[in-house]
């Protein structure tokens, strides 16, 4: 036998013709149990033993006619509160985000669609029977960005972030909200809300889905010019059309509802090299460090930081030679841990601090932001590493220990590089207007730096994504993982000559970065190349 659902059954009882007499009946009920009680209370006879005592019949009437004023006033109030409630923006919301209950009449407002931004729909409200109902054709592919909206759980992303203006509490949108209140209370018809047109693209978006193949891991990519989000996927996702109370259980390993791209914090392995590069360009590097096969370590108590190669010799039962004297551009290409851990070091931890503070490091961004609600990303988290930690300065300085970043982070900075040092605020609204965020290097160290970026494609850990149509540059990353195999990372953007686009791909134990990522990065640029996008 299928249990009841109270809450549904509930629902349904004051969604049906008897409910408004039923409603009276039981207030009057709790009236006069309220009255019986007093009643009892003012018969002092029968609590105490003082039976010589008369009644006091007037102060019963006094009480009496008070509590009737009070009970009175409490209902006309609620009636009122409710009525002129639902003409104002500020109490739909309300309604909509913490009313759960399925007669709430702020449930049957036909939400405006959220669109891509070629007019693909990617939420829609229909009718079914006297609910609405909210719809998601492409079910968990956008999930962590559109949200859901559901009168019994409530709402997430763009779903909760804009859901005043999906209702359509802009003036333009509707006569006037004293129209979408006098529908709802008669229930004419179901008002209609406003559409929101994002900057994502439904091709790409579905792309980087299919790449990342149920794997666990982030794609971002943006317009470094204007800020636009065009991919924000994190998988594994959920299904919007099917919200239940199981999605919300603690302990799923899988954990669909977490925001890989905006909140998940990972170690950003040597794409945190771009970081240390930049570093090292605004302070005027020159030159060559000497990187030796050996590795190199701040003092004989810890353990050496070695390149990959010596690692790869030593399992081929080899004997690595070593880098020698590498400049920046080249050590960067075969991504030197020596090199850029020493160089870290070098220029020590008040110089590292502030390089991270220029990155914004630690910070909030808003993605969106309305009167009723914020849609935010997180950047990357760095704790402050003592002075005399030389060796943790060290490993932060190639991406390793304390050091973890978001996917949209490195997004971010990828398309900072691109534009010419300055970073555009992303945006996932396409009305927003373009805002610039901060300016994380100069104009020259920008500039050099992309040239060397574009070497790590054509000559250094990158070569597996080297093609001629678009001209990619970008960074690999392979981050060391204490919980199993390494994460994979791909940062960078395209085309070389004349960045348009940014990206940033991650990866789950997903080993080296330039085997997993770096190809999905490459196949989300070709077909952003294809489809005009780079343009």
């Amino acid at each position: 036998m299928t249990p009841v659902d109270p809450s549904a059954l509930f629902g349904a009882i004051v969604d049906s013709e008897v409910w408004p007499i039923l409603r009276i009946g039981l207030q009057a009920a709790f009236f006069a149990t309220v009255v019986y009680l007093v009643k009892l209370g003012f018969d002092l006879r029968s609590l105490t033993e003082l039976r010589h005592l008369g009644r006091s019949k007037r102060s019963f009437r006094v009480f009496f006619i008070a509590l009737t004023i009070l009970f009175s006033g409490v209902l006309l109030y609620q009636a009122t509160w409710q009525l002129t409630g639902l003409f104002r923006p500020r109490f739909l919301t309300f309604m909509q985000a913490y009313d759960r209950r399925q007669f709430n009449p702020a449930h049957r407002i036909r939400r405006g669609r959220i669109l891509d931004r070629r007019g693909e729909i990617l939420a829609f409200s229909e009718r079914h029977g006297s609910r609405v109902l909210r719809r998601y054709p492409y079910g968990p592919a956008f999930a962590h960005v559109v949200g859901y909206s559901d009168p019994k759980f409530g709402a997430s992303g763009l779903e909760a972030a804009a859901n005043a203006y999906l209702n359509g509490a802009v003036a333009d949108s509707l006569p006037a909200w004293g129209e979408l209140g006098r529908r709802l209370l008669i229930r004419e018809q179901s008002p209609r809300g406003q559409d929101l047109k994002l900057t994502l693209d439904t091709e790409l978006q579905r792309l980087a889905v299919r790449r990342l193949g149920g794997k666990r891991g982030a794609v971002v990519v943006l317009d470094a010019r204007d800020g636009a989000i065009r991919v924000l996927v994190s998988t594994p996702a959920f299904d919007p059309n099917r919200i239940t109370a199981g999605l919300f259980r603690p302990g799923r390993p899988e954990t669909p509802l977490l925001n890989r791209a905006t909140q998940g914090l990972y170690p950003p392995g040597s794409g945190f090299k771009i970081l240390t590069a930049a570093l090292a360009l605004e302070q005027g590097f020159r030159g060559t460090r000497h990187c030796p096969a050996d590795g190199y370590a701040t003092s004989s108590r810890y353990r050496k930081i070695r390149d990959h190669e010596y690692y790869a010799a030593r399992r081929a039962g080899r004997v690595w030679k070593g880098h020698g004297n590498l400049g920046l551009a080249t050590a960067l290409a075969k991504s030197s841990n020596v090199f850029f851990a020493r160089i870290g070091v070098e220029y020590g931890h008040a110089a590292f601090s502030r390089n991270l503070e220029r990155f914004h490091f630690d910070r909030r961004i808003d993605l969106y932001q309305s009167p009723y609600g914020a849609w935010t990303m997180r950047t990357g988290r760095a704790p402050e590493i003592a002075r005399s930690d030389k060796y943790g300065l060290a490993q932060a300085s190639i991406g390793q220990g304390k050091v973890l970043m978001t996917p949209a982070h490195m997004a971010l900075i990828a398309a900072a590089v691109a534009n010419r040092g300055l970073a555009v605020n992303p945006r996932l609204v396409a009305t927003d207007p373009p805002v610039p965020l901060a300016r994380f290097m100069s104009a020259a160290a920008a500039r050099r730096l992309a040239g060397m970026l574009r070497k790590v494609v054509t000559e250094g850990t990158g070569r597996t994504i080297d093609i001629e149509q678009p001209a990619i540059a970008g960074k690999t990353g392979t981050a060391q993982n204490p919980q199993g195999a390494a994460h994979s990372w791909f940062v960078g953007f395209a085309p070389a000559g004349r960045p348009t686009l940014a990206v940033a791909v991650m990866v789950e134990h997903g080993g080296y970065g330039s085997a997993t990522a770096a190809p999905i990065a490459r196949d989300l640029l070709v077909r952003a190349h294809e489809s005009g996008l780079l343009r």
